[in-house]
């Protein structure tokens, strides 16, 4: 299983309930990854997209603890359990986790490979991602050339989970 975020030099990734930016090479990467894959995310989340609607051309699978949530074009799921379960339908390659805080946390030990946008800057962030620097279960395998958006620097990087 995939996670995939962009985060800033101190693994923030939203504030207020917002990205912290919009890198447009971040977001046709995270296109391209997805598009016709299996999205997982909850329903915070959704409220960032456009009008509230999950995403073209892609499963959409929304947790959230609201038993009476419901939206048009997604599978609603209201437990880890029960997410793990509707995800025994498709290959784990094809499932990328794309948010938030509460929903990275909870589905980082189910995921082998991160895709990460690597912000080069410092942001007001009120919701993180776990620093996988620092987590000894997660290597450093793939790192992309540096690339400026404005006076923003990035990189794509991927880290996988160490083999047992």
């Amino acid at each position: 299983m995939n996670i995939i975020v962009a985060v800033d030099k101190n693994w923030g990734i939203g504030n207020r309930g917002e990205l912290l930016v919009s890198i447009p090479k971040d977001q046709k990467m995270f296109r391209q990854e997805t598009t016709g894959k299996v999205v997982v995310f909850g329903r915070k989340t959704l409220d960032t997209f456009p009008q509230k609607q999950p995403l073209p051309n892609r499963t959409n699978i929304i947790l959230t603890h609201d038993k009476s949530f419901r939206v048009k074009g997604a599978i609603v799921v209201h437990s880890i359990e029960e997410l793990l379960e509707e995800l025994k339908k498709y290959p784990s390659r094809d499932v990328y986790i794309i948010g938030g805080e509460s929903i990275y946390q909870q589905m980082l030990p189910y995921c082998d490979t991160a895709h990460i946008t690597q912000i080069d800057h410092e942001y007001q962030a009120d919701a993180f991602f776990p620093n996988l620097d620092k987590d000894p279960e997660w290597e450093l395998t793939a790192e992309g050339e540096e690339e400026t958006y404005f006076d923003l620097e990035y990189r794509f990087v991927r880290y996988n989970r160490k083999k047992k």
